[in-house]
């Protein structure tokens, strides 16, 4: 009876905390290296690299292929909402966020929404182009002994 009534104790003290992680959780602000989304939607090209990681750094400074620069150009007007591109080494930028991209993997468009968490990554890091291999059963090519499975 003794454990009953402290397990119940320590139960309540449970729910209190959890109720009170509930209450003071809050959506945390979305941050890139210190900067809000909206101060790196404002910040000059030229800052903005600055923060980037080396690669994309890099190839943003050297200038754009011209698809790169059709896709930038059309992802960067605020009508455009939604588009479909084969362009899978353009680096997401902030001026991105909120837009419906669809990329293509060699087989079909992949459809993704573009989160703040993506800037600085490319475009086809969330477009797969391979397929996670799925066994089944042995099957052509299988060695003599795993042919065999047993019945059950």
């Amino acid at each position: 009876m003794a454990q009953n009534k402290q397990a119940s104790v320590k139960s309540i003290k449970r729910r209190a905390r959890k109720s009170q992680k509930v209450v003071m959780g809050r959506a945390k602000e979305f941050t890139y290296r210190g900067y809000t989304l909206e101060e790196l939607k404002k910040m000059p090209m030229t800052k903005l690299v600055e923060l980037l990681p080396a690669r994309a750094r890099r190839s943003l400074l050297r200038e754009n292929n011209h698809d790169q620069g059709v896709l930038y150009k059309k992802l960067s007007l605020e009508s455009t909402s939604h588009l479909k591109t084969h362009v899978r080494d353009a680096i997401i930028i902030p001026a991105f966020v909120g837009k419906v991209i669809e990329v293509y993997n060699g087989n079909s468009y992949t459809r993704f929404e573009i989160k703040p968490e993506m800037i600085g990554h490319y475009l086809g890091e969330f477009s797969m182009t391979r397929k996670e291999v799925k066994h089944s059963g042995p099957g052509v090519g299988a060695t003599r002994s795993s042919k065999f499975m047993p019945l059950k």
